[in-house]
């Protein structure tokens, strides 16, 4: 773990990115590989789009530097396509077409730039029906069965903030793919389009359930499958101070240690008889529901039984594990995340703040090799 006072370059060190400014699951890639050490310029346009919150506060844009560029101005393109004959790796999440319209392209980009990995970020990908249509993580997620499998039976899907399809189906598939793409260019010398959809990366995350579904051994339907909350041994139940406790005890050695220490050794045969379920869920709940989230944590503590208090965002920092690893991380006044994941020989750390729109448009220019708008126009070499 990178430790105060240690360098943290990571090891896409002199990687160069530029990202076309959006919201969501765009600035989240971009700053996945910028916390791997990118070198990340992101391109803000006057009045664009936030999370509406203080920009000092986004911690999906640390990390990285930012210009302002207006692409609709008569520059804006030639700005932009400056950038991208520097760079490596470029980022949109814009509806298929607009970027084209505003002549930064991947047709444009690669006359510039043939070796440029271009990478784009929709919900619904680049092409198909819908790819025109507007959505959201709970529509792209909605319809890739993903989401049908979340919730209670009888009841409303559970909606898991943005984090399945935004970020899981969405920024770490585009992360991956620009990563083989930038792999493919360095050994051929040639850049390629790749198109990330939301729906494309959530429908993949379900790839072993759909082969357990083709195998019998997942129903089609909400809270009957072995982790789904169906089974009494892989959920949450409540506690008596109204907090919660999360079980995981598939294997049967860990489920003998959680009946043990429930005090229900009794139920040791409802493990693999689903009949029983429903008595082993009610005697499971009501034991739970005798004593506080913290009485049971300190119950379970050093114990085999997979079983964890569920925390709020604003305790998980302070689990001790989670202390010790160093997995959240303070910068300039903002708990949040550290980097993730670690590298033994490149480690990685916060590097930056968040990026203010703007503000890094004189050292970009400088360290890019690009005239300083403030002082000329930035067109591309020859222009």
């Amino acid at each position: 773990m990178t430790t105060a006072g240690t360098p943290g370059h990571g090891p896409l060190s002199g990687v160069r990115v530029v990202e076309l400014a959006g919201i969501g699951p765009g600035p989240f890639a971009a700053m996945l590989l910028a916390d791997l050490g990118a070198d990340v310029v992101r391109v803000d346009r006057p009045g664009g789009p936030g999370l509406g919150i203080d920009p000092a506060h986004d911690v999906t844009n640390r990390n990285k530097r930012s210009v302002l560029v207006d692409l609709k101005a008569p520059d804006g393109a030639a700005r932009v396509l400056a950038l991208a004959e520097r760079a490596d790796i470029l980022i949109e999440g814009y509806r298929p077409g607009v970027a084209e319209r505003l002549g930064v392209g991947p047709d444009a980009c690669h006359a510039q730039n043939p070796r440029l990995v271009y990478g784009r970020m929709t919900g619904w990908g680049q092409d198909g029906p819908l790819a025109d249509r507007a959505g959201h993580d709970v529509t792209y997620i909605a319809l890739t069965g993903t989401l049908g499998m979340i919730g209670r039976p009888g009841e409303p899907p559970a909606v898991p903030a943005n984090l399945l399809g935004d970020y899981a189906g969405g920024s770490l598939y585009l992360v991956v793919g620009v990563l083989a793409a930038l792999h493919h260019a360095r050994a051929t010398g040639t850049g390629q389009v790749v198109d990330a959809a939301i729906v494309d990366g959530t429908a993949h995350l379900s790839a072993m359930i759909h082969g357990m579904l083709s195998a019998g051994g997942w129903q089609d339907r909400r809270g009957a499958n072995l982790l789904d909350g169906g089974c009494p041994y892989y959920g949450t139940y409540a506690t008596a101070d109204g907090g919660y406790m999360a079980v995981g005890a598939l294997e049967t050695r860990f489920y003998a240690e959680f009946l043990h220490l429930l005090g229900l050794d009794h139920l040791a045969g409802a493990h693999d008889d689903w009949s029983r379920w429903g008595e082993l869920r009610e005697q499971a709940a009501a034991r739970f529901k005798s004593r506080t989230r913290d009485e049971w944590t300190a119950l379970f503590e050093g114990s085999d039984a997979c079983v964890a208090p569920v925390l709020s965002l604003r305790e998980a920092p302070h689990h001790p594990h989670l202390a010790a690893r160093g997995t959240f991380t303070d910068h300039g006044g903002i708990t949040q995340p550290a980097p993730a994941p670690r590298f033994s020989a490149t480690p990685t750390r916060v590097r930056t703040g968040p990026a203010r729109p703007g503000a890094d448009t004189g050292t970009v220019a400088r360290d890019w090799g690009i005239p300083d708008p403030a002082d000329d126009d930035l067109v591309p070499d020859g222009d």
